[in-house]
């Protein structure tokens, strides 16, 4: 069998990580998907990409875990095939705490997910990236990685790091023909494994209810998936850096109260 490119998602849940790399295997990709926990959903989501006539793994990994990344891009390279497109969509909200109620072991927790994790990503697939002169890196941010907010101590820190790293990323490998893209998740995600748990099953349902599904309040996982695909594919003479998506009657970070 040939080998195909591989698109290696970190963080692939139900929500934005597991419709990437759904879209990306209708493309011909080979998806990897890693989560840390939930081995039954992992399976299901590659199942679903071979209903479809897609090729995908799933592998669980403890993204802070020491030399885990590392470990797994290595094995994906010899074992599966070159990795064309890495997507970082590891979350890094640790909930709302005031200061006081920060622990030094939680703001740890924000920066190791959000920075530690994808600066160990990139030390691990940039040099093989720019070996073959290509390679894409996507990688998922929020609105706190713009506008720190009360009892956001920890998130917005870290997601600070995550969009400066893109940044220095980019300035380092961008000329080596490495596409390196910062994307600004700016309003909430139709996604049960991330707001569904944080807002619990009775104020998720409502919340689908009153702004999302006909509405399209809500950020629609399979669409912004869409725009994930599209970054890979453009035109190293008109690549894009920073996008932020939000859903049309949400206000933009700049304009909230």
């Amino acid at each position: 069998m040939p080998t195909k490119p591989v698109c290696l998602v970190i963080g692939a849940g139900a929500g934005i990580g597991g419709h990437v790399g759904s879209r990306f295997a209708r493309a011909g990709y080979h998806s990897v998907l890693c989560r840390r926990t939930d081995a039954e959903g992992l399976a299901r989501s590659v199942e679903a990409i071979a209903s479809e006539g897609g090729s995908a793994s799933g592998f669980l990994l403890n993204a802070v875990q020491a030399g885990s990344i590392e470990e797994r891009i290595a094995a994906v390279e010899a074992d599966i095939g070159p990795i064309e497109v890495v997507v970082y969509n590891l979350g890094a909200q640790i909930g709302d705490r005031s200061l006081d109620q920060t622990s030094d072991k939680a703001f740890e927790m924000g920066w190791r997910l959000a920075t530690f994790g994808l600066f160990r990503t990139a030390r691990a697939v940039c040099p093989l990236m720019a070996a073959r002169g290509s390679g894409t890196i996507l990688a998922t941010s929020a609105t706190a990685a713009f506008r720190g907010n009360r009892g956001q101590h920890s998130h917005a820190a870290a997601m600070g790091g995550r969009r400066m790293l893109c940044q220095s990323l980019n300035a380092e490998f961008g000329p080596m023909g490495i596409h390196v893209a910062h994307v600004l998740i700016d309003g909430p995600v139709d996604a049960p494994d991330t707001l569904g748990k944080m807002l619990g099953p009775e104020a998720f349902r409502e919340l689908r209810e009153t702004r999302g599904m006909e509405h399209d309040g809500l950020l629609l996982p399979r669409e912004i998936a869409e725009t994930y695909y599209h970054l890979s594919r453009q035109h190293r003479s008109a690549w894009t850096h920073e996008i932020d998506l939000r859903p049309y009657s949400t206000l933009p970070w700049w304009n909230t109260e």
